[in-house]
C-alpha cells in the first residue's frame, strides 16, 4: 500500500499521473450556520442556553459561539450536568463546559 491509508486509495494513486501528490496539502475550509439562542439579553450580551441532551454537534457549535462571540456571556442550564457525554468517556456535561470555559448550572 505504500503510504496510502487503504488499498482502494492505493489503486487510484496507481493509475493517476505523477502530478497528483498523495494527502500534500491541507485545505481549510468553514461552514456556514446560524446559532438561535434559546435566550439572549442582548443589551448585556448574555445567552442562557437549555439542554437536555449535549451532543457532539451541540458541543462543537457552543466552541465556535464562544469563540467567534467572546463579548457574550454563555451559561447552559442542564437537565443532568453529570451525564457523560460518551458512554466510554470519564468526562460530565459539566466538566466539559468548565474545560471549554462556559458556566453551567442544573436547570
Amino acid at each position: 500500500m505504500s503510504g496510502y491509508r487503504n488499498r482502494l486509495e492505493a489503486r487510484v494513486g496507481a493509475v493517476l499521473p505523477p502530478e497528483y501528490a498523495y494527502e500534500s496539502t491541507r485545505l481549510p475550509y468553514t461552514l456556514a450556520h446560524h446559532y438561535l439562542p434559546d435566550f439572549i439579553d442582548t443589551a448585556a450580551k448574555r445567552i442562557v442556553e437549555v439542554k437536555g441532551r449535549f451532543q457532539a454537534s451541540d458541543r462543537a457549535k457552543m466552541k465556535a459561539i464562544r469563540q467567534q462571540y467572546p463579548d457574550y456571556e454563555i451559561e447552559i442550564r442542564f437537565q443532568s450536568p453529570q451525564t457523560k457525554i460518551a458512554k466510554n468517556s470519564k468526562t460530565t456535561y459539566a466538566d466539559w463546559c468548565e474545560k471549554n470555559g462556559i458556566a453551567w448550572s442544573k436547570a
